[in-house]
């Protein structure tokens, strides 16, 4: 088990944070664990999913639970719609409940972001790449889902280019973090995904995001977080300004869902993000 999920396991809701945004005193985050929820068996126990199979009073309990732990009223989260694109909604207080406890008027919503306090914006996870974003200067916050289609299509440089043009961001203000995901050891992918790749990345970026597998001759290892890495450094972000925990979802599957490690048979982690009230 990862050394940082081994240190919260045991707390009554445990989340992954990250020490960047710890530092910022108005915004709340998490990534979710599969502890301390409601839900039973492949769900087991804080599925977040509505859409997986688990029962509709579980998954609104586990956010209940979660909206209890960081202080905020279940009125308020916000909800993704994603289909592996690049889309990304501005959210604002008229949206506070879709997709937990009332209907999304919106799809194909793979991004959201806000800088309206209050607001706790959610996406989903069980091996794709959470990006969570805050300007600190601005105070804008962001959170962004990035599969491989997503990464391909670099999600987390379209994410900071929609916080400059619509708030007037700064790239050297934007703090970002890189969600626990699937590692490289555990990503073995086909020829033709690195071919997606080569489409948008240079021949160096693919040396250093894909490796030969040692199992099979014409399969790779996709290297997601590397990948996502080098996207926010393109987009203009500082490396300092980068924090990755890498937590891997597959070799974890005891404590994260893992769509590989469970072969599909399990419910949904969330990335949240939100803006305090100023008080």
């Amino acid at each position: 088990m990862h050394k940082y999920l081994e240190k919260i396991k045991n707390d009554r809701l445990p989340l992954v944070k990250y020490d960047l945004f710890e530092d910022i005193p108005f915004v709340v985050h998490g990534f979710t664990t599969r502890l301390g929820g409601v839900s039973k068996g492949i769900y087991s126990s804080l599925n977040l999913s509505y859409t997986r199979g688990d029962e509709e009073e579980c998954v609104r309990q586990n956010y209940q639970r979660i909206a209890d732990y960081i202080g905020y009223d279940i009125k308020n989260f916000v909800a993704s719609d994603q289909t592996h694109t690049t889309n990304i909604r501005i959210v604002s207080k008229a949206d506070c409940g879709k997709g937990i406890i009332r209907q999304k008027d919106y799809k194909d919503i793979d991004g959201l972001m806000t800088n309206e306090p209050g607001i706790v914006l959610f996406t989903y996870y069980a091996d794709c790449v959470p990006l969570f974003f805050v300007d600190k200067v601005k105070k804008v916050i962001a959170v962004s889902h990035s599969g491989w289609r997503g990464t391909v299509e670099k999600m987390g440089k379209k994410t900071v280019e929609k916080m400059c043009q619509v708030y007037g961001s700064d790239k050297k203000d934007i703090i970002c973090a890189i969600g626990p995901s699937i590692c490289q050891d555990c990503y073995e992918v086909s020829k033709d995904l690195l071919d997606e790749f080569e489409k948008n990345f240079s021949p160096e970026q693919i040396e250093e995001i894909f490796q030969k597998s040692n199992e099979r001759e014409d399969k790779y290892q996709l290297d997601l977080w590397k990948a996502n890495e080098i996207i926010l450094e393109e987009a203009g972000i500082l490396s300092e300004n980068i924090e990755n925990r890498r937590i891997c979802t597959c070799c974890n599957k005891e404590i994260l869902f893992s769509h590989r490690g469970m072969e599909g048979k399990r419910g949904n982690l969330a990335a949240f993000i939100g803006l305090r009230q100023q008080t």
